[in-house]
């Protein structure tokens, strides 16, 4: 990690603890730097789009601490679905701590002219798991891969927001629900890929033509 990166890392887990009675707003990060000893001026060094680069370095950051979570996992013997499951329940238990700026962050990204940046976010969250879990395809499987799980990520984490069963039953049955989804729809569109439609005759011609 180079020294940039950690800087940022330090000012973010700085101002968390704020985000919960202050949200996303540059009041927070100008207190998050007094507490650190930085001056104001190293905000916009550090973050140049303001509160939308901190946001979408807290997304980043929550990847690299998921990631580091799973070194020690073995998924010779997981099937693709459990280690994408897993991927995505690691990500989730490293925000636990931080549901209020998760919320903060959703609702940010929520309005529409956003819409881009929030996507952009969401598919590389995406393409992290798939890479851990992986998959290395650089075909359209890649973007039908990604795309996907992007879908799953915001909808499981929207459940999760408001999930207050035990040890999150309700996150867990959302996601595995989705993830067979997206299994289903694996197993059709390699049907599809190998499907040739049947060359007509000339009798089968005509008949359409009549029709």
């Amino acid at each position: 990690m180079n020294a940039t990166c950690q800087m940022k890392d330090q000012i973010l887990q700085a101002a968390l603890p704020d985000i919960v009675f202050d949200g996303w707003q540059d009041i927070t990060i100008y207190r998050a730097l007094d507490k650190i000893g930085h001056e104001k001026e190293v905000y916009k060094a550090a973050f140049p789009k303001g509160v939308a680069s901190v946001i979408e370095h807290f997304s980043d950051w929550a990847d690299r601490q998921m990631l580091r979570a799973l070194e020690s996992t073995n998924i010779e013997d997981m099937r693709i679905r459990d280690r994408i499951r897993r991927g995505v329940l690691t990500r989730l238990e490293i925000l636990e701590p931080h549901k209020e700026a998760v919320t903060g962050a959703m609702k940010y990204w929520s309005m529409p002219h956003r819409g881009l940046k929030a996507g952009q976010g969401l598919w590389h969250s995406a393409d992290r798991i798939w890479l851990w879990a992986g998959d290395t395809s650089t075909d359209y499987n890649r973007y039908t891969k990604r795309g996907l799980l992007s879908a799953i990520l915001a909808s499981t984490t929207y459940v999760w927001l408001q999930d207050d069963s035990a040890d999150h039953a309700k996150t867990k049955a959302h996601l595995d629900a989705r993830i067979e989804n997206i299994m289903q729809i694996g197993k059709v569109m390699g049907k599809l890929k190998g499907f040739k439609a049947p060359k007509c005759n000339k009798k089968q011609k005509d008949v359409r033509t009549a029709v």
